[in-house]
């Protein structure tokens, strides 16, 4: 008998080089090159290459084709090979477990049209744990930007996979309840929003304002550290 499909995912990524390429372009907010990717994890472009196909022959990634000079036609020049995260899914339980069915026959069995608030408990309480736990970890009084980057550093042990879209505004690429927040997205993105509107007001960061800004493939969930000039708090 062959083996299953996610032992196969795994079993790819025990090889160093192969492991450091797929965490580098999974984690970008955009598709990358091969010659991107080699640089960033320091190794040739044709060990990138090779392994970057061997991750898209397994489904972890996915190419595309596109001009990066942004031209068309005559004289644009060649199109190059782009990699980006797979949709594709994997997990490997033994014994064999099934929580996101048991999740799914939840959120089926509630309203799973109706919004959840930010306020929402026990969603918000769990992350105003986790929050002030992290806050613990910080000496002194911290000025906003350091707790910016205490919330950032939780919502990533979460799995959201934060990134910096500038220096005061977190974006998240990761929804770690997909595939439940495309099917009941009301429910699930309000259980996630309270999670992390929970870690903000742990940390004590009332100035950062959590929000949603819906992007394609990828969380909508948003961390701002305002200007003074807004008079804005978050929370």
């Amino acid at each position: 008998m062959p083996p299953p499909r996610e032992l196969e995912a795994m079993a790819a990524l025990r090889e160093p080089n192969r492991r450091r390429l797929y965490q580098y372009v999974e984690r970008q907010p955009r598709a990358v090159s091969r010659d991107e990717a080699a640089e960033a994890v320091g190794v040739s472009r044709a060990l990138a290459a090779f392994h970057l196909d061997k991750l898209v022959g397994l489904g972890l990634l996915k190419a595309e084709y596109r001009r990066l000079s942004g031209r068309s036609g005559p004289g644009a020049g060649r199109t190059s090979k782009l990699y980006r995260r797979s949709r594709h899914q994997f997990a490997l339980s033994l014994p064999h477990r099934n929580h996101e069915l048991l999740a799914r026959l939840l959120a089926e069995s509630s309203d799973s049209r109706a919004r959840i608030s930010p306020d929402a408990e026990p969603a918000r309480a769990y992350g105003r744990s986790l929050g002030r736990r992290a806050r613990k970890r910080i000496r002194g009084d911290p000025e906003p930007a350091r707790l910016l980057e205490c919330v950032e550093a939780v919502l990533e042990s979460l799995g959201f996979e934060p990134y910096r879209a500038s220096p005061s505004e977190v974006r998240l690429h990761n929804c770690p309840f997909d595939p439940l927040s495309r099917l009941y997205t009301p429910l699930v993105c309000g259980v996630g929003q309270a999670v992390i509107s929970g870690v903000v007001q742990g940390v004590g960061a009332d100035l950062l304002r959590v929000s949603r800004d819906e992007q394609p493939e990828r969380c909508c969930g948003l961390v701002t550290l305002p200007s003074q000039s807004d008079g804005t708090s978050g929370g």
